[in-house]
């Protein structure tokens, strides 16, 4: 039971880490810094690259999500077990647009006059998808 509610959470806490401040990020903070979400960033990329667009839309919004409907099926008796290793795999794909975020911020503080903050966006974000792996892991023990 514990398990069902810890999974139905997250459907509601994906769309808040979707629009909660992943990072803040200026040049020189004398500047300011502006706020930037997992959807404000891929409003930015649908006009400047779609596949990338695309790809990260998929990794950030649809794989996580995908992941948590089909685990609550899985709980509620609606999808067979046999889909598990598939949905695990969604969760992994999910964790690599975290690991790119992680990169992108080492990267950006290196370059010297931009200033780069993590918001509670991308712990939240990074919550939901570790949450996400370890109810797949004990949903596929039970």
């Amino acid at each position: 039971m514990i398990l069902r509610l810890a999974n139905l959470t997250l459907l509601v806490l994906f769309p808040i880490a979707w629009f909660a401040p992943l990072l803040r990020a200026g040049v020189l903070p004398i500047f300011g810094l502006s706020e930037i979400s997992i959807v404000s960033g891929l409003q930015s990329l649908w006009s400047s690259d779609v596949a990338l667009a695309l790809l990260v839309t998929f990794l950030a919004i649809f794989a996580p999500y995908m992941k948590v409907i089909g685990i609550a099926l899985i709980q509620f008796g609606q999808m067979r077990r046999k889909v598990l290793p598939a949905l695990e795999i969604l969760g992994k794909l999910a964790m690599a647009d975290v690991f790119l975020i992680a990169l992108y911020v080492v990267v950006v503080k290196g370059a010297g006059y931009v200033t780069v903050e993590t918001g509670w966006g991308l712990y939240l974000f990074t919550a939901c998808i570790l949450a996400s792996l370890v109810i797949s892991h004990l949903t596929r023990r039970r």
